[in-house]
């Protein structure tokens, strides 16, 4: 069986631009751990590709994208040789709506969320209001110039479609908040501890495969993710309940999935839904202590996710980027 992992930022979808080294590490964590499962399961050969200015991957077939290439079509040309395509891109510009699109026009297995799902998750203002509005609790989200007159500060100001840490800060006042460009969103800074969950999504049902910590710093204003510590307690009633939730106000939602929340004292809040593998997926096999695809076959192979078995208690990874 043909699987072709699509990595979109180590995969040549940046070639023509400067490549971000965090952006990079992370995307690098996620093509290889994935492509070393896929690998480690009987009958599976792994198809990628590598932006000629990056080392290709130890494990996979790997075709350079080199200056001058169109990314896009290398990856349907081996999209239409494959039995099954597996693409992870930030949301940032509609890039993962993009490569999931053009996957499915030549690949009839492609592991990931339906287009509104694709789209509302990559919106933070959009993923807040349909999580509002289902009743999931969620870090509220408004347009610079929209901010309640309650929201006095401190707020963080963010990119509505961003990806990892990347143009965050935190703003002490209401007037430098409203300053912010376009394309930009304004939320309340809520205390509590940032964590995430790593979900397996299909046809109604969420399983929780880790729950994780996320590194996250602020400084001068900034804020910065170095990593994640993976598996740090076994998912208990309050995890599922939210993973379910979350499945019910995002029925398109499929494969593996990333939630980042703050843990409060009066329960998880969500901030977003990464509608794709995360870096903390980079952990999962060292903390579970079995390879994560091997009780997802039935994904790989029908898009089914099956009743998965009682899984190991986790033990904590540092995944650091």
């Amino acid at each position: 069986m043909r699987v072709l992992v699509c990595e979109f930022v180590t995969g040549g979808g940046l070639r023509r631009e400067a490549l971000s080294p965090s952006l990079a590490a992370e995307g690098a964590l996620m093509r290889d751990t994935l492509v070393g499962d896929l690998e480690d399961l009987p009958g599976i050969r792994v198809l990628t590709t590598h932006d000629d200015r990056l080392p290709p991957p130890l494990r996979g077939d790997s075709r350079p994208v080199a200056a001058g290439d169109d990314a896009g079509a290398i990856w349907a040309e081996l999209a239409a040789g494959a039995d099954l395509a597996w693409p992870i891109a930030p949301e940032t510009d509609g890039a993962m709506e993009a490569v999931v699109a053009r996957l499915r026009q030549r690949c009839r297995r492609v592991v990931a969320s339906d287009e509104e799902a694709l789209r509302i998750g990559a919106s933070k203002q959009a993923t807040a209001a349909r999580f509002a509005a289902a009743g999931v609790p969620v870090v509220p989200c408004w347009q610079p110039g929209a901010i309640p007159p309650h929201a006095a500060g401190p707020l963080v100001v963010k990119p509505d479609d961003g990806a990892g840490s990347l143009g965050i800060r935190l703003c002490p006042s209401r007037e430098d908040a409203a300053a912010a460009g376009p394309g930009m969103v304004v939320q309340p800074h809520v205390a509590g501890a940032a964590e995430s969950l790593t979900l397996l999504c299909q046809s109604g049902r969420a399983e929780v495969l880790g729950i994780n910590r996320q590194h996250v710093t602020l400084a001068d204003g900034r804020f910065g993710f170095h990593g994640v510590t993976v598996g740090i307690r076994p998912p208990g009633e309050v995890e599922a309940g939210l993973a379910q939730a979350i499945l019910a106000a995002l029925p398109g939602l499929h494969g593996l999935v990333g939630v980042d929340y703050l843990a409060t004292p009066d329960g998880p809040v969500v901030v977003e839904v990464n509608p794709r593998l995360t870096t903390s997926y980079a952990g999962l096999r060292r903390s579970l202590g079995i390879n994560p695809l091997a009780f997802v076959a039935d994904l790989v192979r029908d898009g089914v996710v099956p009743k998965l078995p009682h899984l190991p208690p986790p033990v904590p990874v540092e995944v650091l980027v």
